[in-house]
């Protein structure tokens, strides 16, 4: 082990401060909520702080609130549709993570023109962050990159952003989520710069020498039935014809139940995905309009094929992948977990959110409840998709 590694290996124990330190507080008063939340993280080596919160707050007053309570550290986050702390599933919190600088560079920004990200500024922004996580810390030299995006969850730009930005990373590992509202599906935020944006990205780029996997998890298999879209509204979204026929109708016929049943729980436990290669990727259904078409919350397009999926056992593929991650990287020091909210309404529609819950608090996973999961720059939904992050530096 050379002195780098000796000296991040000595952070994890230094006075007691670990390289992340995981705080959430359910006050419900802004000022009161983000001054909890930096007794529990503030430390003289906290470098970032990466929070989540539910969009029942005040935003107006909780931004100002969280740049106040850790004024001079470097702060990025988002509105949710849930959150996971680390006691497992919340609703109504907040949940932050800090990183000690002495293990991690971290450099943020904010992309406040979705539709008119390019690849010229990709490439700028990766360049930039890159040159910010070199000054941050260059002790850290040598160590690995990923990348955490964070995009409003209600913008139809989300997978030419991810698809540029991935262009542009090369062979950097990047996931996110989508910025959810508590499943209002009305105004969901990214928070940046002291204050929330919408129709706006955050991208954090994080280099480290403890070792890490960029992971993606889902407990959905395919059936034979296909459904062909015929005729969608790719702007906004919508299918409007599967097989030929309204497209409400067609997923009813499918699932076997009336046009007037179809809610939320019911696309939750009857997706559909696109198959890229060998692997199935769900495209979630947002909704049943009055005009018989299905808005989705991913991007779909005429001629798309889409596979009917159905649910395995949601805690064995939980607990399958949790035990993998401490295999492969021993026990980490941090999980953090973008979630999708329909999986999280599956399991309290089966009455398995306490096991859910003991499982995410047993593994250290952190995080929240999207309105779609982002992976090697591709949108995706009713994921379990984060980085895990080992304790022990690599040589």
């Amino acid at each position: 082990m050379d002195l780098l590694d000796a000296d991040v290996t000595e952070t994890v124990h230094h006075c007691g401060v670990s390289p992340v330190i995981t705080a959430y507080s359910t006050l419900r008063e802004p000022d009161e909520a983000a001054r909890e939340l930096a007794r529990q993280l503030r430390h003289a080596e906290l470098g970032f702080v990466l929070f989540f919160c539910s969009a029942e707050y005040s935003l107006e007053r909780l931004g100002p609130a969280m740049n106040a309570a850790f004024e001079g550290t470097s702060i990025s986050g988002c509105t949710t549709a849930g959150e996971i702390t680390p006691s497992g599933y919340c609703r109504g919190c907040i949940v932050a993570i800090g990183f000690d600088r002495r293990a991690f560079a971290v450099a943020h920004t904010l992309i406040d023109d979705l539709e008119g990200f390019g690849l010229l500024q990709a490439q700028r922004l990766t360049g930039e962050l890159l040159e910010a996580c070199r000054h941050a810390s260059p002790t850290l030299e040598g160590g690995q990159h990923f990348v955490l995006t964070l995009l409003d969850g209600l913008s139809s730009s989300e997978e030419q952003v991810l698809a540029t930005l991935d262009t542009a990373l090369g062979s950097i590992p990047s996931f996110g989520g989508s910025a959810g509202d508590d499943n209002r599906l009305a105004h969901t935020h990214v928070y940046s710069d002291g204050r929330f944006h919408s129709e706006a990205a955050v991208v954090v780029l994080i280099q480290t020498r403890l070792p890490f996997e960029v992971f993606t998890t889902h407990h959905l298999r395919p059936r034979q039935e296909k459904l062909v879209v015929t005729r969608a509204d790719c702007q906004r979204r919508r299918v409007l014809e599967l097989n030929a026929a309204p497209a409400a109708e067609e997923y009813a016929r499918l699932v076997g139940l009336p046009v007037t049943a179809l809610e939320p729980a019911i696309f939750a436990s009857h997706p559909l995905a696109v198959r890229i290669g060998e692997q199935h990727y769900v495209r979630s259904i947002q909704g049943a309009n009055d005009d018989g078409s299905l808005s989705f919350y991913c991007a779909v397009e005429n001629g798309i094929v889409l596979t009917a999926m159905q649910p395995a056992p949601l805690l064995d593929d939980l607990q399958l992948t949790l035990q993998g991650l401490r295999e492969r990287l021993g026990e980490p020091v941090l999980i953090l977990g973008c979630d999708c909210f329909l999986r999280r309404l599956e399991l309290e529609a089966l009455g398995q959110v306490d096991e859910a819950s003991r499982l995410l608090g047993l593994a250290g996973v952190v995080g929240f409840n999207t309105y779609g999961e982002q992976h090697h720059g591709m949108h995706i939904n009713q994921t379990l998709t984060g980085v895990a992050i080992g304790s022990v530096p690599t040589a």
